[in-house]
């Protein structure tokens, strides 16, 4: 989720939430086609904020667009307006666990002479397709540069936090 109310797409896999707090489930609660409108906010379980929008305006999405990955939207099904949310979501339901063949070694020599390398830079490649994927530098040596393409998230617990205002029938 974005400061300017849009939800990142980022697909994954059909993903179980760990443990649900506080939770007030409805009939008329959250679920597909929905138009849902909370604040939110997401940290790393050592209490780092990665993202959110407590105490500012709250976002509006459709549920099941697509906009949230499918353990946040599990975690938030069936909720109705007025529901708050704090649950603890394992890496592997969250942004993913660290996939090993992510992290690629590439010869220094493929890069432009004039991109000036440094550890945790990202750098956008793009394959023979079009498909462009930003990679984040490792690690560079004389010969090869090392690149890891997990989301940078990846690994990591996530807490999610939502206080829910509405949820109401989208209109198309």
């Amino acid at each position: 989720m974005t400061e300017h109310g849009k939800l990142a797409r980022v697909p994954l896999r059909d993903l179980d939430v760990a443990e649900q707090v506080a939770v007030v489930p409805s009939s008329a609660g959250i679920g597909p086609g929905k138009r849902v409108t909370l604040n939110f906010a997401l940290y790393l379980a050592n209490g780092r904020l990665i993202d959110g929008n407590l105490g500012k305006a709250p976002v509006s999405f459709v549920f099941g667009d697509g906009s949230l990955l499918p353990g946040f939207e599990r975690a938030l099904q069936g909720l109705g307006a007025g529901a708050q949310l704090d649950v603890l979501i394992p890496a592997a339901d969250a942004f993913g666990s660290v996939n090993e063949d992510n992290q690629q070694r590439y010869p220094r020599f493929q890069f432009p002479p004039d991109l000036a390398l440094s550890e945790n830079l990202l750098v956008e490649f793009t394959d023979a397709a079009g498909y462009q994927q930003a990679g984040r530098v490792v690690s560079i040596g004389a010969r090869y540069v090392e690149i890891d393409f997990n989301h940078p998230l990846a690994g990591r617990d996530i807490r999610f936090i939502a206080e829910v205002h509405e949820v109401a029938p989208h209109a198309d």
